[in-house]
């Protein structure tokens, strides 16, 4: 961006909000309370402001909707009771001029149905799905909009969690625990989508920028290991991400200009009387459109665009039908020179990506503790990589030409039954019908011809059922068992994964809590349908009938409330990964764990195993009175086995990671005034390398292509990686509107730790690939 223009953006942005109005900000705060277990109305429920003098409340009608109107703007506690229920607080809601707040508040039965019952351990940012009662973390959207370096993408958000490590480079691929970070899977509105991220690649997890803005989600969950009945398909995590429902009495808009986007939200009633809405967000990308308007000028510009929505139909007999999705587009160029002659290309390229979700979600009550939730969904993820270099007498030749496209269409449904406080059941069918069209062809430099990696069309079919039930054995004991079954076309074996969960009460502060699951995940389809090259020339596919890989998870775990607004959670577990997809050769060394490529080149055999060990530590000091802090740690052991090989560090076997997590807040302008804020928050972190593979150069000269030093497969440790994340910003609410300024500079002090090597061919060296420079990004954001 030139000088002159960001200049006159700040100039303008400052100018925008300290405009004074006389009258302080009030806002409505309204919403529904339900029951945790059956969905249903908790009608007559107290729903107050904690510490208010004079009280301030209401009580929810037969329906189980309220509404607090003319409520000053900026952090409260909700406090909501009823007889038979127990008690819930509902923290650090942020109240903001420009855009109501609605809630949705599910209350937990009481175990005698008698006298409200305080359980003080009932901590803020827990699960609000009932089965799942062990290694849980609920991600509030206004962390994701707080926390230093999270830039409003949940993705990030999540690596400051505890057990939750990225990689340093700038990437959204998630590291859970050690594993491979296409472990984990992705959802949406309760069912599996593709990789939600932009400049994403068929087969792998990452990309820089989640599609899906945060102006859009709801509270959503991650689970970092013994899953409950319901998930299946992954090995590592579940990321659940929610969208949030829109305004269903009047018309509220956002919009968002900064370096990562300029968006738009709208969102308002379709039919008041029936409390039907529709959410919409649209963006695009900054550096695009100032690149279109010639204000800036460079290769390699980023270009993306993503539309989300939400549109919510209750009806009076028939349920209530969601219709919802998600689509991104993105591209970027690269183009390599000479260092001392910029005429020269050494490299240039381009790479597409596209995604699109939609899906029709229908709710529907079937007596008073039973419900029926179904969904049918099209998913479509694609991706396009071309790589040309000089070669010869030739200026550019394409060495590189991949396309990987799949379509899935998705049919879940799931029953829900609840007989009384101590047992609630679940069951579940899901299917997955997967069309898909693979295509990669690559020149080699040895045999100068061109190689097919991939080249096939054709269909996979995915099964899974489940079966739940959540019995409170006493008022201090609840367990939560079931199975899980996955089936995959690609091969005969049916796969049954037990699951079983505790959790005691020691007293009103503390629980412990213990869990074990066993977990499937198939391969991802370029693996399936590799092309494996024999020594005299011919190929074959050998890797289609792979199994599903298979970990088993044991979590242990204490909590204690220390006091009202501090937490501490220890959780030590253990995972051992079997029937993991593994190179057929005595002495390879490869396994499907250590893969960070988007499909393999070689035979494999499900011969493989893994197994991970930690500790983790959360002290969290919940945001009250203006401040909070978050201080999480994870040692960890990461371990795999090859064939008939021996045990060996993964990649991703970093052994430590540290996060500190601190803000406050100052109101300034008027005395006793909180119509505007600053708000500084930081993030300290520190990574364990990941682990590499030293390069033998001389060899990787001779064949072209990088070649390890032989026995040194990922035998080296990376350096650790430091950085730290500051975010100021500056907020001002209005009558009718709020403005809010923001500054977030992820690695502010630069560091440049190398985080990896690989050999360049086109300069036959081997370079450096260094963790993300210093990056400020800086947005301007309106809500009325």
């Amino acid at each position: 961006m030139k000088p002159g223009v960001f200049g006159l953006f700040i100039f303008a942005t400052f100018l925008i909000v300290n405009v004074v109005f006389a009258q302080s900000p009030n806002q409505t705060i309204r919403g529904r309370v339900v029951d945790t277990d059956s969905k249903t109305a908790v009608p007559f429920a107290n729903i107050t402001i904690d510490n208010s003098n004079p009280l301030i409340g209401v009580t929810s009608d037969i329906d189980g909707y309220f509404k607090i109107e003319n409520v000053a703007v900026g952090r409260i506690t909700l406090v909501v009771t009823n007889l038979g229920y127990e008690r819930v607080t509902v923290p650090n809601i942020l109240l903001i001029s420009g855009k109501e707040t609605v809630l949705n508040i599910e209350m937990k039965e009481s175990f005698q149905q008698l006298d409200q019952v305080e359980i003080k351990a009932f901590k803020r940012g827990e699960s609000t799905n009932e089965m799942a009662i062990s290694s849980t973390k609920q991600l509030s959207i206004e962390e994701s909009k707080r926390h230093a370096g999270a830039i409003s993408d949940p993705a990030r958000l999540v690596s400051s969690f505890a057990g939750i490590i990225n990689e340093g480079s700038g990437n959204n691929d998630i590291i859970v625990r050690g594993n491979n970070p296409r472990f984990i899977q992705w959802r949406l509105e309760d069912i599996e989508i593709p990789n939600p991220n932009h400049f994403a690649i068929e087969g792998l997890t990452g990309g820089p920028i989640n599609a899906l803005n945060s102006q859009m989600l709801a509270n959503s969950e991650f689970y970092s290991g013994a899953f409950a009945p319901q998930y299946g398909n992954a090995l590592s995590g579940i990321f659940d991400m929610k969208l949030r429902k829109g305004n269903d009495e009047k018309q509220e808009y956002s919009f968002s200009l900064g370096v990562l986007g300029l968006d738009f939200t709208a969102e308002g009633p379709i039919n008041k009387k029936n409390k039907s809405s529709y959410l919409v967000n649209y963006r695009y990308s900054t550096l695009s459109l100032l690149d279109d308007m010639g204000i800036v000028s460079f290769g390699g510009v980023p270009r993306y665009q993503d539309l989300s929505f939400k549109f919510y139909f209750p009806t009076e007999n028939a349920g209530i039908f969601t219709l919802f999705g998600l689509g991104g587009a993105s591209k970027i160029g690269f183009n390599t020179t000479d260092e001392e002659d910029e005429e020269i290309i050494l490299e240039e390229g381009s790479q597409y990506s596209n995604l699109a979700v939609t899906g029709l979600k229908h709710f529907i009550p079937l007596g008073k503790d039973t419900y029926l939730k179904s969904i049918v969904s099209y998913g479509f993820n694609g991706s396009k990589l071309i790589e040309q270099r000089p070669y010869e007498e030739e200026i550019l030749k394409e060495f590189n030409n991949t396309r990987l496209n799949n379509q899935t269409t998705r049919l879940l449904s799931t029953l829900h039954h609840k007989i009384n406080s101590k047992h609630n059941f679940q069951v579940g069918l899901m299917y997955a019908y997967t069309n898909f069209d693979l295509d990669n062809h690559y020149f080699s430099i040895p045999q100068n011809l061109y190689l097919k990696g991939q080249e096939n069309e054709g269909a996979a079919h995915f099964s899974e059922g489940y079966f739940s039930w959540k019995w409170r054995i006493s008022e201090f004991l609840t367990a939560v068992n079931g199975f899980h079954l996955s089936k995959s076309s690609l091969n005969e074996k049916v796969y049954m994964e037990p699951r079983l969960a505790l959790k005691y009460q020691l007293d009103e502060t503390q629980n412990i809590n213990a869990a074990f699951g066993l977990h499937s995940k198939m391969a991802s389809l370029p693996n399936h349908f590799a092309l494996v090259y024999q020594p005299n020339g011919d190929y074959f596919m050998p890797n289609k009938n792979l199994e599903l890989l298979q970990a088993s998870h044991y979590v242990l775990g204490y909590e204690n409330l220390l006091n009202s607004n501090l937490f501490l959670k220890v959780e030590a577990y253990y995972q051992h990964l079997n029937n993991i997809p593994v190179e057929d050769k005595v002495g390879s060394l490869y396994s499907l764990i250590n893969q960070d490529d988007y499909f393999v080149d070689k035979a494999l055999v499900n011969d493989g195993e893994g197994k991970n060990i930690g500790l983790e530590i959360t002290l969290e000091r919940y945001f009250s009175n203006q401040y909070y802090f978050l201080l999480t740690s994870s040692l960890y052991d990461s371990k795999y086995k090859a064939k008939n090989g021996p045990w060996k560090n993964s990649r991703y076997n970093g052994n430590y990671v540290g996060n500190f997590l601190f803000g406050k807040e100052f109101s300034v302008g008027r005395k006793n005034s909180i119509d505007k804020t600053i708000g500084i928050n930081s993030r300290v972190t520190l990574l364990g390398g990941r682990r590499y593979t030293s390069i033998d150069l001389e060899e990787s000269i001779k064949q072209e292509k990088q070649v390890g030093i032989e026995g040194q497969y990922l035998g080296n440790k990376a350096d650790d990686v430091f950085y730290l994340n500051i975010a100021v910003s500056y907020r001002v609410n209005k009558q009718k509107l709020s403005h809010e300024v923001k500054l977030d500079v992820q690695n502010l002090t630069n560091n440049n730790t190398t985080i990896d090597y690989f050999y360049n061919n086109v300069k036959k060296e081997i370079d450096e690939i260094p963790q993300l420079s210093m990056f400020p990004v800086m947005s301007y954001t309106v809500h009325f």
